[in-house]
């Protein structure tokens, strides 16, 4: 299967809930209150300079979850360090793994002698976790020779302040190229969904820095090419 993501539950009008529970900090009117009182340009407004003053927990009231598939364990195995959010991933224990794919990275879709020892070991592997199921070894068994690129699907839950650390860190031309595609095609769908919140979202570089001990050399220009 290709990659596929698809956001498929978010806190209903995220921008203004954000904006409610920062404002609510410096004023003496309710919540309630608040929330009904905000228009587009004053949630704009203050989400922007929550973001220039590094004021991030208010974020933490907006959630996001997301349905993934089409990946690796290799990119899952990476996605689940960032520890602050709620995964349920395909087991390889309860589900037959027959017939499932192999994510292919370009490096070695690109050269073709790479690609023939790639399909072809990942074809035996396949065979073998066949034959060690048809002589009564369990999947929860028989899934130790399958490969960390054996495509998964997972269903993962972030906050929006999590969301921008996630951005931030794998959406650098440094990090892993396939995190990175997934971390793309994730913002792509929390921007439909809070365009306000993620609207500068990203690596350090899309707003004009990097942090990096050693940086790429290759800084993105802006938004438009980050999500190109």
């Amino acid at each position: 299967m290709s990659l596929f993501i698809k956001l498929i539950a978010a806190t209903p009008d995220a921008d203004r809930v954000v904006a409610t529970a920062a404002k609510l900090c410096y004023s003496a009117s309710g919540a309630a209150e608040i929330f009904d009182g905000l228009d587009s340009a004053k949630i704009s407004s203050f989400l922007s300079k929550l973001r220039e003053a590094g004021h991030f927990s208010p974020f933490e009231h907006a959630s996001f979850t997301f349905a993934i598939e089409g990946v690796s364990r290799v990119a899952t195995h990476q996605l689940v360090r960032h520890r602050v959010a709620s995964y349920s991933q395909q087991s390889q224990r309860y589900v037959g793994m027959k017939g499932n794919g192999c994510v292919v990275p370009p490096s070695v879709s690109a050269d073709a002698e790479a690609l023939r020892v790639f399909v072809e070991q990942a074809e035996a592997a396949g065979l073998a976790y066949e034959k060690l199921l048809s002589l009564g070894i369990p999947k929860e068994d028989a899934r130790f020779i399958l490969p960390h690129g054996g495509e998964t699907r997972i269903v993962v839950t972030m906050n929006a302040r999590e969301l921008h650390h996630f951005f931030a860190l794998r959406l650098c031309r440094r990090a892993q190229w396939e995190i990175q595609e997934m971390a793309r095609e994730m913002l792509r769908e929390a921007r439909a969904a809070a365009p306000v919140i993620f609207g500068t979202a990203g690596p350090a570089c899309v707003a004009g820095g990097c942090g990096e001990a050693h940086p790429c050399g290759r800084p993105y220009s802006g938004m438009e090419e980050l999500l190109s």
